[in-house]
């Protein structure tokens, strides 16, 4: 549980690595026709962050709760994620971690093992919800990985395109 936490706790030390020296243009570059931008990405992991403090609040708090997932991409559409400031939501990020931190190295064997219940997915521990979150920010930057090639894959071709 403790490289866990560890990990959870770097979060958004990796996801600010992640855009080190990046362009306002490569962090708006769209990959593709249904592709999130870099922009994006971090405005959805926040969005998403915020969700599941929530729900790992709930887990620890009430008994078995009945937890639920946002449409990803109807909040990304609906909120207008273009229009919203990345530095804000990395921002948000930040804190929402740095404030889950003191309740996570406190918590006991039995908070651990506490069950929210997805009514499409099942029964999760509050381990395994912690564990998504993890999951969540390593796909992430893989994500923006490949945004970030993609985007220098674009600009060599068109540099040699006569």
């Amino acid at each position: 549980m403790k490289s866990l936490i560890e990990e959870y706790s770097r979060g958004y030390k990796m996801l600010r690595e992640s855009i080190k020296g990046l362009s306002e243009e490569e962090i708006r570059f769209k990959p593709g026709k249904n592709k999130w931008s870099i922009h994006q990405i971090i405005i959805h992991i926040t969005d998403s962050e915020l969700v599941s403090t929530h729900r790992l609040k709930k887990v620890l708090s009430e008994a078995e709760p009945i937890l639920t997932s946002p449409d990803q991409d109807a909040w990304a559409i609906s909120l207008d994620y273009e229009q919203l400031d990345h530095e804000q939501y990395l921002l948000l990020f930040k804190i929402l971690r740095s404030t889950m931190l003191p309740i996570l190295h406190n918590l006991t064997t039995e908070q651990i093992e506490r069950v929210g219940v997805y009514a499409d997915a099942g029964r999760f521990t509050f381990k395994e919800l912690l564990e998504f979150r993890v999951q969540h920010i390593r796909g992430h930057l893989d994500q923006i990985e490949r945004v970030k090639k993609a985007f220098k894959e674009k600009h060599v071709k068109n540099k040699y395109s006569y």
